[in-house]
């Protein structure tokens, strides 16, 4: 690659480069740090913070500097520029496109997708995101890349995000990245990166700049006021002279009246620009309208409003603007000056010679942009062509800029019928960018032009995702969305109750007493019409079992689940349905469904790069592992799922980490994770979260053998029993709890209603379990044959985890009935699976059983780890299972050179010289458990 220069908006001036910045001594030397580092073969990232004309372009171009023989590739935010899909990310990958065939190849279709060079399925942003980061650690093993983002605030959302994960998954790559960003517009999606507060001069350093611009005679007095009212700006301090005649500098009254600072600093700039031609101010005027910068067809569009080359002469000679290559202004506020400046006709002349020299079949979307801002009132052939470029942004997966065009397609249209059915679509897309807020304004418009019912209804149901997206679980108004759906779209309905079931069981105890069982009754009133369907089965079943019990519900259910497993894969259709199967199958106890669905929704979501549905697959998935005791590979997708969480910033909660931490007795981290989580759960109304802990710590303290506590926190996770799955889990905890405690009555009902769901549901897995929790509150024989009989039952699961603690609890029986060779037996083969697979707490109480049976015990020796990350286990157990280090590198959310060098660490942490030795190494340090799982 030949080594490239590109600054940000404006070429390098006298001091703004080198060691000519006037106290810039600290920044320059963290940034020539950094440049030092991605040479050196690291990567870098960080993020310039400060207001406007504080000096972050300067900072930018010194990077640049010292960047020299590097490949420096320049990116610039500007504020038109905003709604056009992946904007940023087409200057950041432009330079790089020559690396495209290196990269793995659904990364390249979702990048040329995603940039319109060819048609595909629409790309997941996070798969784009992969992508970037692919071709960039391409391109840096030829030669370092720095990339330099200037005023990131205003790329587009797509570029913003893309940039975003790149820059947190960044690791051994030569790599550096540099965002520049206005502190008063600081974006979410750059929350935690490395920063670097930029701060106005010092006196000192302002005067000296001041003294650098000002040729002629200043008075003392005009100078300290301009240094202490500019802050130390250095952009207000080297503008606010120009323009001003001598008088006005020697006195000052120049100065008086100029309001804030980013005023002040416009109107410097303003001043600059009232002198100039009135042919001048209209080329300066086309300019700044168009973000592309393309001096070719700024030039064509300015021909159209009567400009010649000789206009440009006096804003070049003021160095306010370039014309050499792309056009740049001296700062991007001279940009939104000139813009602001012009009177409205005069903006829409700019935009209509835009898009008119715009060639429709290259650029439609910024033709049609142009013409919208052209447009002085509704134009149904403009909002035509607005809704075509937001088809087309869609497709290419620019879900915020389809809704920008949408929107405005919407307002643009004179047919009341037909805008408030584009301002539908136009809040659909909204809410699906991460916008509900502006959703609802633009719901607004769709409900006061339409009476279509069904229209109408569709509104009410986007409202009600919207207002619960905002305030979570508010199922009262998916409910009464679903219920005006029902006769006239009777499959969104459908879709929208399971949605008003889920939020439902979701908010729990902190949402309104008997709120699931009016959910559920309003669906048995809505009931399926047309031909059967599984989803619909499972649907009924579930509002079955909460109207009128297991006994009535649990096999429409099963049988449903069983439908959808075998006979519907999942689809882009069904996809949606796959959680709330997966969690169907655990709340009637059938594990052998609720393990395929998962799995069948982790695959395709892994296949489609769709992390936002692999994360949740991957939750569920991991309380299926739990059970059948693999708390390795239960660890190993929680890792995953954190990964997700990291890299898209969509973070969850810490219900799989906390689960795990308690099946394997750690104390501290389970206390610690529910008092951090507990309070954000609350507030956003998650009951379900208090459920989960309450189960959870009567787990820790049944393996810990503390069973009073057990008992108090069984009986608050199992209080609301319609939340059904974790409710029922503590149950089982309850029963145990209670019968070891010495208050076996407290126990009686649970194990009760435990025997009610092993008839309807009819699974070993819960006949196992009911069946040991009898046994708990029995005595002799009784007692015996359901042991017996749980294990029996038990034995035929893949549930390593409930089959060993029922070998246990029988073993605790047996030595109290003084049959220490028959309890041996059973608190053996409890002990050697339960230590096994980690579970400390429980296999440490089996261990003191048998010490008192007169056997010595200790546990397993177990390989170390060698201080191996969570993610080097990660990454090399995916090794040991035959995936290539590209394959690896896509699963990981990194580039294929960090994996690579993540392996170099495993093998030396390991004592391996090669692939083949994984499998043992890994088996030796109690790895293997997670070999070749998804």
């Amino acid at each position: 690659m030949t080594p490239m220069s590109v600054y940000s908006d404006s070429p390098p001036r006298a001091g703004s480069v080198g060691h000519d910045l006037i106290g810039r001594e600290q920044e320059c030397a963290r940034l020539a740090d950094l440049v030092a580092r991605v040479r050196g073969g690291n990567s870098e990232t960080l993020t310039l913070i400060g207001e406007a004309g504080i000096g972050k372009s300067a900072l930018l171009d010194y990077v640049g500097d010292r960047a020299r023989g590097l490949s420096v590739i320049g990116v610039v935010g500007v504020e038109s520029e905003m709604e056009l899909a992946y904007a940023g990310v087409h200057q950041l990958c432009a330079p790089l496109l020559e690396h495209v065939d290196g990269i793995p190849e659904p990364q390249r279709e979702a990048l040329t997708t995603a940039f319109g060079i060819s048609s595909g399925r629409t790309p997941d942003r996070f798969l784009v995101g992969l992508a970037v980061l692919s071709l960039l650690s391409e391109a840096a093993q030829q030669l370092p890349v720095i990339c330099l983002v200037d005023d990131i605030q205003w790329l587009d959302e797509a570029s913003i995000q893309t940039i975003a994960f790149v820059a947190r998954r960044l690791r051994a790559d030569a790599v550096g990245i540099v965002l520049a960003q206005r502190d008063t517009a600081v974006q979410a999606d750059l929350t935690g990166l490395p920063r670097l507060p930029i701060r106005g001069l010092s006196d000192v350093d302002a005067r000296a700049l001041l003294t650098s611009v000002v040729t002629g005679p200043l008075d003392e007095s005009v100078r300290e006021r301009i240094v202490a009212e500019t802050g130390g700006n250095p952009l207000a301090i080297r503008q606010l002279p120009l323009g001003l005649k001598s008088d006005e500098m020697a006195g000052g009254f120049g100065l008086s009246g100029l309001g804030a600072l980013s005023a002040r600093i416009e109107q410097s700039f303003r001043r600059r620009l009232e002198p100039m031609p009135a042919a001048t101010r209209r080329l300066l005027l086309v300019a700044a309208a168009d973000p592309g910068q393309d001096a070719v067809l700024i030039w064509r569009a300015a021909e159209q409003l009567g400009v010649v080359p000789a206009d440009a002469d006096p804003a070049v000679a003021d160095e306010f603007v370039s014309f050499s290559g792309q056009v740049r202004f001296c700062h991007p506020l001279a940009r939104s000056t000139v813009y602001k400046s012009a009177f409205p006709d005069e903006r829409r002349a700019a935009h209509q010679a835009l898009a008119d020299a715009t060639d429709p079949a290259a650029n439609p979307e910024r033709r049609a942009w142009h013409r919208a801002h052209a447009s002085s009132g509704p134009d149904e052939d403009v909002a035509a062509e607005l809704e075509r470029s937001a088809e087309y942004a869609q497709a290419r997966g620019g879900r915020a800029a389809a809704a920008a065009f949408q929107e405005r397609a919407a307002e643009l249209t004179p047919n009341p019928e037909r805008r408030a059915e584009r301002a539908l679509v136009a809040a659909k897309s909204k809410y699906e960018a991460g916008s509900p807020e502006r959703a609802l304004r633009l719901l607004a418009i769709a409900e006061s032009g339409s009476t279509n019912e069904t229209l109408l209804a569709r509104v009410e149901l986007l409202r009600a995702q919207a207002l619960t997206k905002l305030t979570p679980g508010d199922e009262d108004l998916l409910l009464a969305a679903a219920k005006r759906l029902a006769p006239v779209d009777h499959r969104l309905a459908r879709e929208t109750y399971r949605d008003a079931f889920r939020s439902a069981q979701v908010v729990g105890r902190l949402g309104r007493s008997g709120a699931t069982a009016e959910v559920a009754r309003a669906i048995l009133a809505s009931p399926a019409t047309g031909p059967a369907n599984a989803c619909d089965g499972i649907l009924d079943g579930l509002a079955t079992v909460i109207v009128e019990g297991h006994s009535a519900g649990a096999q429409l259910v099963m049988r449903a689940l069983v439908e959808l497993r075998d006979n519907e894969p999942c689809t882009e259709a069904t996809l949606p349905w796959f959680p709330f199967a997966s969690k169907a199958a655990l709340d009637v106890w059938d594990d052998e469904s609720g393990r395929a669905l998962a799995a069948q929704m982790t695959a395709f979501a892994r296949e489609r790069g769709e992390l936002s549905s692999l994360q949740i697959g991957l939750i569920v998935s991991v309380g299926h592992l739990v059970f059948a005791g693999d708390l390795a590979a239960a660890q190993a997708l929680t890792d995953e799922s954190a990964l997700i969480a990291e890299a898209t910033n969509l973070p969850k909660p810490a219900y799989n980490q906390v689960m795990l931490a308690a099946w394997r007795g750690q104390e501290e981290q389970v206390t610690s994770m529910i008092a951090n989580a507990t309070p954000t759960a609350i507030e956003r109304g998650e009951g379900q979260w208090l459920t989960q802990s309450g189960w959870v710590e009567s787990v820790l303290n049944n393996g810990l053998g503390r069973y009073d506590r057990a008992l108090l926190a069984a009986e608050e996770g199992s209080r609301y029993p319609n939340e059904l799955g974790i409710a029922n889990w503590s149950m089982v905890e309850l029963v145990e709890a209670a019968a070891r405690s010495g208050q076996p009555e407290r126990g009686i009902e649970a194990a009760r209603r435990l025997s009610e769901m092993a008839q309807a549901s009819r699974t070993d897995w819960i006949g196992g379990v009911a069946a040991r929790s009898r046994a708990l509150l029995a005595d002799g024989s009784a007692a015996e044959d359901d042991y017996r009989l749980a294990i029996e039952h038990l034995e035929r699961t893949s549930l390593r985890m409930e089959l060993a603690r029922a070998r246990l609890v029988y073993g605790e029986w047996l030595r109290r009935q003084n049959r220490r060779v028959d309890a041996r037996e059973q608190l053996r083969s409890a002990h050697t699976v339960l230590d096994e697979i980690g579970a400390h707490g429980f296999a440490a109480r089996a261990r003191r059983e048998l010490a008192a049976t007169g056997e010595k015990v200790h546990s397993k020796a177990r390989g170390s780890q060698a201080d191996m990350t969570s993610q080097e286990v990660q990454i090399a157990r995916l090794a040991a299972s035959g995936q290539t280090n590209p394959q690896i590198a896509t699963q990981m959310f990194v580039s294929p050179r960090t994996v690579e060098w993540h392996m170099r660490k495993i093998f030396s942490k390991l004592g391996v010289t090669s692939r083949r030795d994984l499998p043992g190494a890994l088996d030796s340090a109690g790895l293997a458990a997670v070999i070749g799982r998804s």
